[in-house]
């Protein structure tokens, strides 16, 4: 999934709507009512309408990585596709006050679309508001803005499958642990109100309760990726029996990683979120780095764009489209990485996997 940050802590991307409040939809709920990506389908008679309409695009993303890269070729991909200039892509480099003056720009080109991942909604609802009002057909990854109704503010989100993501991951740690028909883990959640990362945690624990012989010995949160090694650390100081490690996301994954490696808890196992390169190496390696469940950004880019320019016809999306995961092991990595990045793996991981 997305490089997570948190404005001036850990980075992650933007906090979605408070919990609970008042007038916001049950963002949870809906997901049940999700369509799947491969569902938003523009047909040949909708494709020779959109050519000759001579749209033009503009992406506003929170920032730069190999993940939102793939993001952005799979949405260029697609407008190309169907004639859309795309007038600007911008990196508002994790800081909310630039991603704000971005959309200011953005709205001064007048684009008929507009994709972006929010960091901050609150600060960048004037600016975005400013645009739809505009007529722009705005349309958001993954995270909600406060008060925006949807099919009239914005067209729609697309996103990973969050809930299924969280179930995935506790599967492959069941499967990890099914030889001794029972084992230990511990947790180490994302302890911030935010909707991506608290789905996915909520959802894995959820998941990890239909595995009776599998027990949660320790579980503590975190806001900081720095702080997750010292949590690890003292988890396995407290709880030297613990199996398997779950961590909210790839990056927050490699300090456990490393205070494993480190601690001399070699076989101990850790499941977490995301293609990271230094965590897949360590899988490559046959280290503490067990699986990772990983979306598709080139599909989500390209779901986007889709979505985007079905409202420029008139047609409406649901409130969530959700894009496929795949759960990665040492054995697929070359084709989750082929899949999720349309590329080929990283030369040092090759090296590494060997065969």
């Amino acid at each position: 999934m997305l490089k997570l940050f948190l404005p001036l802590a850990c980075g992650l991307m933007l906090l979605g709507p408070p919990a609970g409040a008042k007038d916001e939809p049950d963002f949870v709920a809906a997901l049940a009512n999700a369509a799947k990506a491969d569902k938003i389908v523009i047909d040949a008679e909708q494709a020779h309408r959109l050519k000759n309409k001579q749209l033009t695009a503009a992406m506003a993303w929170h920032g730069a990585s190999p993940w939102i890269s793939a993001v952005n070729r799979g949405a260029t991909d697609t407008f190309e596709r169907y004639g859309v200039k795309v007038l600007v892509t911008t990196d508002a480099q994790y800081d909310p006050a630039k991603q704000v003056a971005d959309i200011e720009n953005i709205q001064a080109l007048n684009p008929d679309m507009l994709l972006s991942l929010v960091i901050d909604g609150i600060s960048a609802k004037v600016g975005l508001q400013k645009t739809v009002d505009s007529g722009t057909k705005l349309v958001l990854l993954s995270n909600p803005i406060p008060g925006f109704v949807h099919g009239q503010d914005y067209a729609g989100i697309v996103s990973d499958d969050m809930q299924g993501m969280g179930q995935k991951a506790a599967e492959a740690v069941n499967r990890h642990l099914q030889g001794k028909g029972k084992g230990k883990v511990g947790v180490i959640f994302h302890d911030v109100n935010y909707f991506v990362t608290n789905t996915r945690d909520q959802a894995f624990l959820k998941a990890l309760e239909g595995y009776p012989g599998i027990e949660i010995t320790a579980k503590k949160g975190f806001v900081k990726e720095q702080d997750t090694s010292a949590i690890a650390s003292a988890m396995m100081l407290r709880n030297p029996d613990i199996d398997v490690i779950y961590v909210a996301w790839d990056s927050a994954a490699e300090g456990v990683v490393e205070a494993l490696r480190g601690d001399g808890f070699s076989k101990v196992k850790v499941v977490s979120h995301d293609l990271g390169v230094n965590n897949l190496l360590d899988m490559a390696q046959r280290g503490n780095m067990l699986a990772s469940v990983a979306d598709r950004p080139y599909e989500i880019g390209a779901t986007m764009a889709r979505v985007a320019l079905l409202a420029e016809l008139g047609e409406s999306a649901p409130l969530f489209t959700l894009v496929p995961f795949d759960l990665v092991t040492r054995d697929n990595i070359r084709d989750v990485w082929q899949q999720a990045y349309q590329a080929d793996v990283p030369r040092i991981i090759n090296l590494a996997l060997g065969d």
